[in-house]
């Protein structure tokens, strides 16, 4: 449980850091990924937010060190009001009513995963077999991809995102990741030092891991400077748990609870939060400030 609030408290206030650098700096592109990371690492702000997120990440394989994914999902998710708290108090963000109602579907939603947990009772894999993963992974990292793709042409065509379709791209890829981490903790448990880096290399884990790492800190970065933080964090959030809690339960064989009830709420809690997802506007009328989307074609 500190540990699941650590990661939390870090990954929230990371965001917001980083969101709060992105204000400052030129408009960022994906096709150009070199410039993008070079124009992050001139901003100590935004050093400061990834080292914020790099706590949480250390936190986050302590708690699938001894949580099974949904529990541990359904504790990470918790995040998102703080998250919500930091970019009202922090950016001046304000959502929407409709927004608002939104996000209090996908907290209802998550509130009804965590209520089919049942503890201790839920068993702990530690790996997941290659093949099973690889078959989850890899569709769900090229459909992150083209859905991100398709999100930018929408944007070229001068319609302003809200950031559901950027926050669904990302957030698969992040859900991919969430796996791999999942997978890392599980090796990192059973080894020395030795041992644990001989099967991490001859598993599918950390070669996912970075390749989500490096696509996902172009995209995310390029996504977030463009949207807001209250609505594309949550989004992205809601996707990378909806995802690592059904095709992690598959993927590392944790199996669905056999109670009744428990399975409803269960189910019950991934449809609507994917239902939630589905009513979101795909297009920001209001006028926040200047999409950086523009200055892109001014660019080119």
């Amino acid at each position: 449980m500190l540990a699941a609030l650590l990661a939390n408290v870090a990954y929230s206030t990371g965001f917001v850091l980083e969101k709060r650098a992105l204000t400052g700096l030129p408009a960022l592109s994906s096709g150009r990924p070199l410039r993008v990371v070079r124009l992050l690492l001139g901003s100590p702000l935004w050093i400061g937010g990834s080292c914020a997120l790099a706590l949480g990440f250390a936190a986050q394989l302590a708690v699938y060190r001894t949580l099974p994914i949904a529990a541990a999902q359904g504790l990470f998710v918790s995040g998102m009001v703080l998250l919500l708290l930091l970019s009202s108090a922090v950016l001046g963000e304000r959502t929407s009513t409709r927004e608002r109602r939104s996000i209090a579907g996908i907290l209802c939603a998550l509130l009804m995963v965590v209520a089919s947990l049942q503890g201790a009772a839920d068993p702990v894999s530690r790996s997941a077999p290659t093949d099973t993963l690889l078959a989850v992974c890899l569709p769900s990292l090229a459909a992150g991809l083209l859905l991100y793709g398709a999100a930018e042409r929408r944007a070229g065509r001068g319609r302003r995102p809200t950031g559901v379709e950027y926050g669904t791209a990302v957030g698969l890829l992040y859900g991919v990741s969430s796996l791999a981490i999942k997978g890392v903790s599980g090796l990192l448990t059973t080894h020395g030092v030795g041992g644990a880096a001989l099967d991490l290399l001859a598993s599918p884990y950390p070669y996912l891991l970075l390749f989500t790492g490096a696509t996902g800190l172009v995209l995310s970065q390029t996504a977030l400077q463009r949207c807001r933080a209250s609505l594309i964090v949550p989004v992205c959030t809601t996707v990378t748990s909806v995802f690592t809690v059904a095709c992690g339960s598959f993927a590392f064989g944790e199996p669905l609870p056999a109670d009744p009830v428990r399975l409803a709420l269960r189910l019950g809690g991934t449809a609507l939060a994917v239902a939630v997802l589905l009513t979101l506007p795909r297009d920001d009328t209001r006028t926040q400030q200047p999409s950086p989307v523009k200055d892109l074609s001014h660019e080119s």
